[in-house]
């Protein structure tokens, strides 16, 4: 959709463009009118209540993903056109791939665990089901022929065609059958772990049980928050929970309080995904094996701006060696501070101390307090003052409605409409809060992708955020942190992505692009968040709405941000580097311990073969 000026938004933020309180809710009904007279379709997901209708789902959906497969692979291979081959092979991945989508949003929030235990089957089976149609041979030959003819395509169905076809020699199809079916088999053993791996994350518990003297330096807002006090003098933090996380290892002064947390959460689901994922490394080397790569980074990184994994070694050890003389010196003061709290003079930075020194930096050397931050950012008035900045930005306006189906009472659903035309664009949920059992971390999730159907309608998209924002306590409301703001401004971007798509086809629709590229609109769009202009049409302290963040304070968050980046930066470089040294080096005597380097999963079914893709 074509932007307005960035130069805009500012002077209407101010404004109030929609009150998004509004007691009297829509439906999706109100709005079908308008669809119907922009050519495009609304659809409700209807959602599977039972483990049994998850079943009955998963086996429809394949069932019907599989006659369609059928008819592609009878065809008269001399008659055959685009619409027939390739297109039919994206409008049936398209549909099983909706399909998919709930049934990972259902595996990762349902509040029930035998409903969460039975998407979990489903994904499995749609991810065995997946990896199978590229083996298909009828289909591979119906394609193949169509290859032949040389068609005359342009523009997306072009790319739709090439990447295709490149899909079916990356899976080795042209392997004779029995190291074909090697390929295959692999290919699904690797999927299936790694569901389980992800699943084994999400279901472990790590309540770590401190004394209020171990967390000395941790809000008390904290010790407020439900389930966190369980005796006299007993603390839960659940080293799970991605806020209980943060809030500890940012504040408590004691190094062994912060290192006992850090080692709970970095060793979550340890014992099984441990074995696990050294499973995953073996079986993804084989099939880079088979497949003709030296390793499976080079086969990853091959339809990436790297091309290969020496390019994308290359290229991290550049950005580190550019960074370290910065790093060092930020590890230098970090090293002094830390002298000065022990007494002790060969005091050493461990990685449990870098999230408290950053936020010491930031306290005494910028006088940036991010605890007292906080109530300058209630959730509702965040998610208000962001709507209104993306509606300003893109020409858009959310509407709460009607959800007919709420997996949570505070699910929140809202309909995207052009503001000039009155175009319905599509919908999104937000589930924001931590619960047992939901995804522990920040997500955008899709759930019907955009695609232009057979009859020349537009299917709109449905997506959803997925969240663990500091819920409400007692009397007061959800406070964020201004890191939480960045992180709500950058997944809703994810959304934007999804609802705002125009592809002709499912494969490219909404975040289904280049994994180069996938990350770069939220990561622009999250930096409105350092802008004063733009903070104060929404952060304003809670208890006096009158009060705003002083400019000096939002220029000094600023500086303290670039005083630490180098520390930032160099963590991100380590997670690169070892994921491609995973990738190349291979156990073969014992097994590797990687237990230690949280991996984290986020499914994003789409096209051909339902890939994983980082949120």
């Amino acid at each position: 959709m074509k932007t307005r000026s960035l130069l805009v938004p500012v002077a209407l933020l101010a404004s109030g463009i929609v009150d998004l309180r509004a007691e009297n809710l829509k439906t999706v009904d109100d709005f079908r009118a308008a669809a119907a007279k922009a050519n495009a379709v609304l659809t409700i997901p209807d959602w599977e209540q039972t483990p049994e209708a998850v079943d009955a789902m998963t086996k429809n959906a394949i069932a019907t993903a599989n006659k369609a497969l059928d008819q592609i692979g009878a065809q008269d291979l001399s008659k055959l056109t685009f619409k027939s081959t390739v297109v039919a092979l994206d409008d049936l991945t398209y549909q099983a791939g909706n399909a998919a989508n709930k049934a990972v949003i259902i595996k990762e929030s349902n509040t029930n665990e035998k409903m969460r235990s039975a998407a979990e089957n489903a994904v499995k089976e749609f991810q065995d089901w997946a990896v199978g149609i590229d083996y298909r041979e009828d289909v591979y030959k119906a394609l193949e022929a169509f290859a032949d003819t040389k068609p005359k395509l342009s523009g997306e169905d072009k790319k739709l065609f090439d990447e295709t076809m490149r899909d079916y020699r990356r899976a080795g199809l042209a392997l004779p059958p029995e190291k074909r079916k090697e390929v295959e088999q692999l290919r699904k053993e690797l999927a299936k772990l790694g569901t389980d791996f992800d699943t084994n994350i999400v279901n472990a518990k790590a309540p770590v049980v401190f004394t209020k003297a171990e967390l000395e330096g941790v809000p008390e807002s904290f010790f407020a928050s439900p389930g966190v006090k369980i005796g006299d003098d007993a603390y839960t933090v659940l080293a799970n929970v991605t806020w209980h996380y943060n809030t500890v290892e940012d504040n408590a002064k004691s190094e062994a309080t912060r290192k006992k947390l850090y080692v709970a959460r970095d060793s979550l689901a340890k014992d099984t995904n441990q074995t696990v994922l050294n499973q995953m490394l073996v079986l993804r080397n084989k099939i880079a094996l088979r497949l003709g790569y030296k390793s499976w980074d080079d086969f990853q990184t091959e339809i990436k701006m790297a091309k290969n994994g020496a390019g994308a070694k290359s290229y991290i050890d550049n950005l580190i060696s550019g960074i370290q003389p910065k790093f060092a010196a930020e590890v230098a003061e970090f090293q002094k501070m830390k002298t000065q709290d022990t007494h002790n003079p060969e005091a050493k930075i461990g990685i449990w101390d870098w999230r408290y020194y950053t936020n010491q930096v930031k306290k005494q050397k910028y006088n940036v307090d991010a605890e007292a931050l906080r109530s300058f950012f209630p959730f509702q008035k965040v998610l208000e003052g962001m709507f209104n900045i993306y509606q300003s930005i893109f020409g858009l306006k959310f509407e709460k409605i009607t959800a007919p189906y709420k997996w949570i009472d505070d699910l929140q659903f809202y309909m995207v409409t052009d503001a000039a035309t009155g175009e319905p664009l599509g919908m999104f949920y937000l589930d924001m809060f931590p619960r047992e059992g939901k995804f522990n971390h920040f997500a955008e999730f899709p759930i019907i992708s955009g695609k232009l159907l057979a009859d020349g309608k537009y299917q709109r998209p449905v997506t959803a955020l997925l969240c663990n924002f500091p819920p409400p306590s007692g009397d007061k409301p959800s406070l964020m942190t201004h890191s939480n703001v960045e992180t709500l401004f950058h997944e809703f971007g994810h959304a934007l992505h999804e609802i705002t798509t125009r592809a002709k086809h499912g494969r490219f629709a909404g975040t289904h692009v280049p994994g180069d590229f996938v990350e770069a609109p939220s990561q622009m769009l999250q930096n409105w968040v350092w802008n004063k202009k733009v903070l104060d049409t929404f952060a304003a302290d809670y208890r006096d709405p009158s009060k705003k963040i002083p400019g000096d304070i939002i220029q000094k968050m600023n500086d303290a941000k670039k005083a630490t980046a180098g520390v930032f930066y160099r963590r991100q470089f380590a997670l690169a580097s070892l994921d491609l040294a995973l990738h190349t080096c291979i156990p073969r005597t014992r097994p590797m311990i990687a237990w230690r380097f949280r991996i984290q999963f986020s499914k994003k079914f789409f096209c051909r073969s339902i890939r994983a893709q980082p949120s």
